[in-house]
């Protein structure tokens, strides 16, 4: 089985208070008095400190609200994914998260045989009666992060680091230079450098490529480099320039050198689908998670907040109600 405890506990802080699935009946359903059981997979270790750390404060959450058993597993690599969707269904959870785009489509394809377990992804297109996808609005965070970079940057040059390019992931960068643009429509916007597949965990890859935008003159980068984002970080700070955080505060980072991040609270939405789970009230679906339901934030760095001129602070507030509002409409991509 894929899910032994070694797997349980590789990039997990208090993984020692998890049951394994391995450790489980098969079977068991939530509303015939057995344990409710919730499952997520990762496409990296949840120690990152950005994506996977923030949906592994959603299952805590439900573990602690909701008296769940909970597990995770990280799984790199995407062939592995129906394999460990089946096995956590096997085993009788009720709910399993996959935690990106690309968990979407095996979800639609493995549910099918599972009828009795709800599978949901963060991001995705498609849906089926016990399938459903909730995606951040983590653009309007970048949105503000773009306003901030081109109005502080005295290159006139900003640039982003991603780690691959899938649509969710193109769309917050897309919506960073977007803000950009709207800031400062003559800023010089570098092209994203991606590390490439697998390579999110790999901090001396992403420091190489920050260090390629960088030498093409930005002097703020942003990123969406999950495990891989110190590398980030470090080359921001070795070559003097601002970094800019996402998915999680990264604003304490040690390097010092994050002026703001784009944050998502997974905990609500974790919360709420768990719930309806429980309730057998879900129905597939995908729902849109934005400032105006709590679920994004825009973070300046309080430490840093000296560095930002007054227009520039009252010019990203103003903004920023703006979209909580409703009445500015941050770009994104559908899919």
């Amino acid at each position: 089985m894929l899910l032994v405890a070694g797997l349980v506990m590789a990039g997990c802080s208090g993984g020692s208070e998890q049951q394994t699935a391995n450790q489980t009946s098969t079977g068991s359903s939530a509303g015939q008095g057995e344990t409710f059981k919730v499952a997520l997979l990762t496409p990296g270790p949840v120690s990152d400190s950005g994506w996977n750390a923030l949906a592994y404060d959603g299952l805590q959450a439900i573990k602690s609200s909701m008296n769940a058993q909970v597990d995770t597993e990280p799984v790199e690599d995407p062939a592995k994914i129906k394999d460990a969707m089946r096995s956590y269904a096997q085993h009788g959870y009720n709910l399993i998260f996959g935690h990106g785009f690309e968990y979407n489509e095996p979800a639609i394809a493995v549910a099918k045989d599972f009828p009795d377990t709800v599978f949901l992804s963060s991001s995705g297109g498609k849906t089926a009666p016990n399938v459903g996808a909730f995606r951040f609005y983590l653009e309007q965070g970048c949105y503000l992060e773009g306003m901030l970079a081109a109005r502080m940057s005295k290159t006139g040059a900003i640039g982003s680091v991603a780690a691959v390019d899938v649509p969710s992931i193109k769309s917050t960068i897309q919506a960073f230079e977007a803000g950009a643009r709207a800031a400062n429509s003559s800023i010089k916007i570098i092209p994203t450098v991606y590390l490439g597949q697998g390579m999110d965990t790999d901090p001396a890859r992403a420091k190489q490529a920050t260090e390629q935008v960088i030498a093409q003159g930005a002097d703020f980068v942003i990123h969406q480099a999950n495990a891989a984002a110190q590398g980030v970080f470090d080359a921001c700070k070795e070559k003097d320039v601002w970094a800019l955080g996402t998915n999680l505060n990264q604003n304490d980072n040690s390097s010092g050198v994050v002026i703001a991040s784009s944050v998502i609270n997974a905990k609500p939405a974790f919360l709420d689908v768990a719930q309806q789970v429980k309730d057998k009230k879900f129905k597939g679906s995908i729902v849109l998670m934005g400032m105006d339901k709590g679920a994004i934030d825009f973070v300046l760095n309080p430490k840093l907040s000296e560095k930002v001129p007054e227009d520039v602070q009252r010019l990203l507030e103003a903004t920023k109600d703006k979209i909580v509002a409703g009445s500015l409409v941050v770009p994104k991509i559908e899919f």
